[in-house]
């Protein structure tokens, strides 16, 4: 034995070294041998039992270079194994983020598999490779003998048809039958001892396959070894947490009948553990379930509370507000009746001094009202011409207007009030007393106009949130004695006057809305103890119409028409009519009549049945034959109806005459309790003989006497009710056919400002006379014309007759396409204008510079067929100055000029029976 240091072992390894040679074929590498340098064509690893030639690989994996078929005999197994440069790659390559899978191989890999899968060819592109099929060769006895045991190990079926594939070639191939590896399978023997140096890791990734297989309750699948080791060193070096499924399917050759089989609903509770994730999964659905309801409920009380709370804050704060507004409009009222006191005390003292008038033409209507008229702010603007209020030397106006003036109008207004008032001997005025009329008015504009373009806001409420134009009428009328005219009253009328701190000469605006409507206006008129047509208000049932109306015309069977008017009706628009002519029972009712007679006729049981064949003919008489009178705002019955039994209104009988007057007059309800006519007039009227389209001033005829009595049994009716201000009284006159008397019906009541009214205005103005209403004439002083001074010191003015036809609502299209300026000059080539010395002529009050559709004119002469012929010749000119042959306009020139013609000839035809009937006396 040597004791030299390693000698005993050195001999000790030779000899082993040899004998393992010898009996097993197996060669021992000499490690005391030194390395050299030469690149040694093979490599030899040992193992225990084998020995295997590999080439090193990216991962340190052990690869072959050739297909060995199947496992041979250890005592004759060794391989030479050719060195090869293998190329680095990036670890991006090694698992595609897309797939899952694993990506791009290593060279070595990749030309391992070219050369040894006959059935597979890799194509190289910038580190991408795809797989390329190619005809696969006829399968070997190891693909049979694997089917044949993959045959004998699953039951046959359709499931286990639909996943078997083709058998792959790979030679690192093993199969995993319902989840589990077969230790004992030749292919995956093969597989193991051929990667036993790395097995740690691959166990690690076969045995998560493995699971998820029996989870899925998979019978059959085909992994790639070379793909799982990979997949275990990306596993393993950190590059992967867990893998995903499609991970794992990537290690798969039959992936796709996997994957079919993983994504079909409830495979998982097939496999290992279904029961019990089957439970847990019904129960966390079921916890979700109570935890979702539990929530939902949570929220929907959630805002339920909040809803809740909102609105009761909401509500409070309405309250309060409520509250603050009927104590604000409370303190407003009674502000309005202490102010409203001062002014009856002092009215006697206030009308003979110095004093501002502050003027709103407000139309208070309601806002269906308002939205629904057209031009609602020229019609506000039609009064314009109460600026001639300053005629009197001791007033000076405020005019609040719902437009914008342009400065033609303006100047035109301006020269206007210069020319017009009391002139002096010769009948000019001096520049000191013009100079003093453009200064004693002043027109005014709500800022807030400009805020609402299109909300149609009354007047006065555009005046309430105007806080500028407020402050000026303050700075105005400061230190001096003010009230204020108003039109149509609202409430707002209070809030305005409230902050001027001046008085409102007119009623409360409750009881002014009370007794304006129609079936106020009758009460009126009943209390006052005048003729009244025969009808009934107060009617909002449909049964109520039919019976009042089938009793009303049993009882007044010489009635041919009968009319339907609103509560709230203005201008005709809320009125209907119906004649009875096309009632088919008439003829008969009449027959009855005569057969009673006169006397018996007024008895209530002889009427009877007449009154229910009435009642029963009457819907149908109605839905056929009933016209609203303006179809621009009611089309047609149904829907005039429908707000008729809203609103509530009145049926009426028209004057059972061929010839009817109506004729409108204008009173003044003083403060301390006096009533005073300001105008009279005739009304001239449209083709439906409803509505007002002018007047002539003064009227005749009624008796001036027999109209001063009714005007003054109205007033102090209204003065009973409260009522002061200024007030507007239609009339209708005609001739009884079986007496032959005259008769004279109050119709209507406006507790308003009327538009003849402010025209009036205008015409005193112009004319300087004075209208007296008592003896029905138009008083009017003309200039002295001679020229010696004592003759002019003790003569007086003469005082002449003058008679004058107004028109406030001259509509036509036409109009705007003239400007205000060449609009004059047109009249002024027509000889259209007014004569200041003969007090004669023509004067235009224009409304707006904008559309300029709207006009007024009023035409003065010595006697009214002069008047009525000039108004008439105006018309004419003016609508043939502005309309060509084949453009003549939406107007209502034609009807004016009609009814005028209409007016002449009943004139002549009354002169004409007047000198017949004279002789005879």
């Amino acid at each position: 034995m040597c004791v030299h240091k390693g000698k005993p072992f050195l001999g000790l390894h030779l000899g082993k070294r040899a004998v393992m040679h010898q009996k097993f074929g197996i060669s021992l590498p000499d490690v005391h041998k030194r390395k050299t340098n030469k690149a040694k064509p093979d490599g030899i690893i040992t193992g225990p039992g084998v020995s295997f030639p590999v080439t090193k690989c990216r991962h340190g994996l052990e690869k072959p270079e050739e297909d060995l078929g199947s496992v041979p005999n250890t005592n004759w197994l060794q391989m030479v194994i050719q060195p090869k440069a293998a190329s680095l790659h990036s670890r991006e390559d090694s698992l595609s983020p897309q797939t899952g899978r694993l990506g791009v191989m290593s060279t070595c890999h990749r030309q391992q598999k070219s050369e040894t899968e006959p059935g597979f060819t890799c194509k190289t592109i910038d580190r991408e490779w795809t797989p390329i099929p190619i005809k696969a060769p006829p399968p070997s006895a190891t693909s049979n003998s694997m089917e044949h045991r993959v045959n004998g190990l699953i039951p046959k079926s359709p499931q286990n048809l639909l996943l078997r594939g083709p058998v792959n070639s790979n030679k690192y191939d093993f199969t995993i039958l319902m989840g589990l590896t077969n230790p004992m399978a030749r292919d995956f023997r093969h597989f193991k001892q051929r990667f036993s140096l790395c097995w740690s890791i691959v166990v690690e990734a076969l045995e998560a396959l493995e699971q998820l297989l029996r989870d899925f309750a998979v019978p059959l699948a085909r992994v790639s070894g070379q793909r799982l080791v990979e997949l275990g060193h990306a596993w393993e070096s950190g590059w992967l947490k867990v893998p995903p499924t499609t991970g794992f399917l990537s290690v798969l050759e039959n992936w796709e009948e996997v994957l079919v089989l993983l994504s079909r609903p409830g495979q998982r509770y097939k496999g290992e553990g279904g029961i019990e994730a089957a439970a847990v999964h019904i129960q966390s659905c079921w916890r979700r379930y109570l935890a979702r309801t539990a929530y939902l409920r949570h929220c929907r009380r959630r805002w339920a509370a909040g809803t809740i709370a909102v609105s009761w804050l909401m509500l409070t704060q309405m309250r309060h507000v409520r509250k603050a507004l009927q104590a604000r409009r409370s303190r407003q009222l009674d502000n309005f009746r202490a102010r409203a006191k001062h002014l009856a005390a002092n009215w006697k003292r206030i009308q003979s001094s110095k004093r501002t008038i502050i003027h709103i033409p407000s139309l208070g209507y309601s806002q269906v009202q308002r939205m629904n008229l057209r031009g609602y702010d020229i019609l506000q603007n039609i009064q314009i011409s109460r600026l001639c209020d300053i005629r009197d030397e001791n007033v000076d106006v405020i005019y609040v207007c719902p437009r914008h003036l342009g400065d033609d109008i303006l100047h035109y207004y301006t020269r206007l009030l210069k020319c017009g008032g009391d002139p002096d001997e010769d009948g000019t005025r001096s520049p000191a007393a013009s100079s003093s009329s453009a200064r004693r008015f002043i027109v005014l504009t709500p800022e807030a106009l400009d805020y609402f373009p299109t909300r149609n806001l009354c007047l006065s409420t555009l005046l309430k949130y105007s806080p500028r134009t407020l402050k000026r009428i303050k700075h105005l009328i400061q230190g001096k004695q003010a009230y204020i005219v108003g039109g149509v009253a609202h409430a707002d009328d209070l809030a305005v006057a409230d902050e001027l701190g001046v008085p409102i000469l007119a009623s409360e605006p409750a009881i002014a809305q009370l007794h304006s409507t129609k079936s106020g206006g009758r009460s009126i008129f009943l209390g006052a103890e005048v003729d009244v047509s025969p009808g009934r208000g107060d009617i909002y049932t449909l049964n109520q119409l039919h019976e009042t109306l089938a009793g009303l015309m049993a009882q007044n069977i010489d009635v041919h028409r009968w009319l339907f008017k609103m509560d709230s009706e203005y201008g005709g628009c809320g009125t209907a009519y119906c004649d009875t002519r096309h009632l088919s029972c008439y003829d008969w009712a009449l027959q009855e009549c005569h057969r009673y007679g006169p006397e018996l006729w007024k008895t209530e049981w002889i009427q009877e049945s007449v009154q229910l064949r009435y009642l029963n003919k009457i819907p149908e008489w109605l839905a056929r034959h009933a016209r609203p009178v303006k179809t621009s705002c009611y089309p047609d019955w149904a829907c005039f109806l429908k707000t008729f039994l809203t609103q509530g209104g009145v049926v009426e009988a028209y004057p059972p005459s061929e010839c009817v007057t109506c004729l409108t007059v204008d009173l003044l309800l003083e403060p301390g309790g006096e009533v005073t006519m300001l105008s009279c007039g005739d009304q001239l009227q449209g083709s439906c003989q409803l509505e007002a389209l002018g007047s002539t001033v003064p009227q005749t005829s009624v008796n001036p006497e027999t109209l001063q009595s009714i005007s003054m049994r109205v007033g102090q009716a209204c003065l009973q009710r409260l009522i002061v201000g200024y007030v507007s009284v239609d009339l209708a006159t005609f001739l009884n056919r079986n007496t032959m008397e005259q008769k004279v019906w109050a119709i209507d009541l406006d507790l308003a400002y009327s538009d003849q009214l402010a025209m009036t205005q205008m015409l005193l103005m112009m004319t300087g006379g004075t209208l007296n209403c008592s003896t029905g004439c138009l008083e009017v002083p003309m200039p002295i014309q001679e020229k010696c001074c004592e003759h002019r010191i003790a003569a007086k003015p003469p005082v002449v007759n003058r008679y004058a036809v107004v028109g406030s609502h001259l509509f036509h299209s036409n109009l705007s396409m003239l400007y205000h300026n060449v609009f004059f000059m047109v009249c002024n080539a027509h000889g259209i204008g007014f004569n200041n010395k003969g007090k004669h002529g023509t004067v235009f009050a224009i409304y707006d510079s904008s559309e300029r559709c709207t006009i007024g004119m009023i035409t003065v002469s010595e006697d009214l067929r002069g008047a009525l012929m000039t108004f008439a010749r105006n018309l004419s000119v003016i609508h043939q100055e502005i309309s060509p042959s084949k453009t003549q306009g939406e107007t209502n020139f034609k009807e004016l000029i009609k009814k005028i013609e209409d007016v002449l000839l009943l004139t002549d035809q009354n002169k004409m029976r007047a000198v017949k009937d004279k002789p005879a006396e």
